[in-house]
């Protein structure tokens, strides 16, 4: 698939660069890109809720009243769930929500993103992403030459960009990443994928390299 290079000011320049085919017009694979999506919200989750149980609190252990006889429910000692301040049944702990994904299915899946953004015409190729000084303005108004400044924004660069990183920050629909992090979330979550022309070698060289 070839497709033309972009300045920053949103304009066409007389490169084209083509884009390979099978990272770029693969089939997708739509439960390689639910697994690997899965995979990755689960291992954000902090898992660090916790709750007391009737072990882990203090208080009498003493019966309240007895079994029968009284006309009400039966009821233990004075931590039961049934009572209010008592401990909570069957609450959850701290636990690690984490699962593991085999490799393959990792980069099928992002091959899959991918393909799905390059049908979706949702890829640009940027000739050069440099900024000399960190400024929200200018990033803002590079977004806006791509009409991408309402919407939720991906750039792949080669290598971290200081400058471009603290442009974007405050920024809360943009996100940079270098092309080694690049994830299928990440692709799916974006409505724009920008993709550094310096950047595409290298990414398109570490999938093809997951492959062998």
């Amino acid at each position: 698939m070839d497709v033309k290079v972009y300045n920053k000011d949103g304009k066409e320049t007389s490169k084209v660069v083509k884009l390979h085919e099978g990272i770029f017009e693969t089939t997708p694979n739509d439960h390689a890109i639910y697994l690997d999506v899965k995979r990755i919200l689960a291992e954000r989750r902090q898992g660090t809720h916790d709750t007391r149980e009737r072990s882990d609190m203090s208080g009498s252990t003493r019966k309240l009243f007895r079994q029968k006889g009284t006309g009400g429910a039966r009821r233990g000692d004075i931590k039961s769930p049934l009572l209010r301040g008592g401990a909570r049944a069957f609450g959850p702990h701290p636990r690690d929500y984490g699962f593991k994904v085999n490799k393959k299915v990792k980069r099928l899946a992002r091959i899959s993103a991918l393909s799905y953004k390059a049908t979706e015409k949702g890829i640009k190729i940027i000739e050069s992403f440099e900024m000399p000084e960190p400024k929200t303005k200018d990033f803002n108004a590079f977004l806006k030459n791509f009409d991408s400044d309402a919407k939720k924004s991906l750039i792949v660069l080669d290598e971290l960009n200081k400058n471009v990183y603290l442009s974007s920050r405050n920024l809360k629909k943009v996100k940079i990443v270098n092309a080694s992090e690049l994830n299928t979330y990440d692709i799916m979550n974006a409505q724009n994928l920008f993709i550094s022309e310096n950047s595409l070698p290298k990414l398109e060289e570490i999938l093809l390299a997951e492959g062998k």
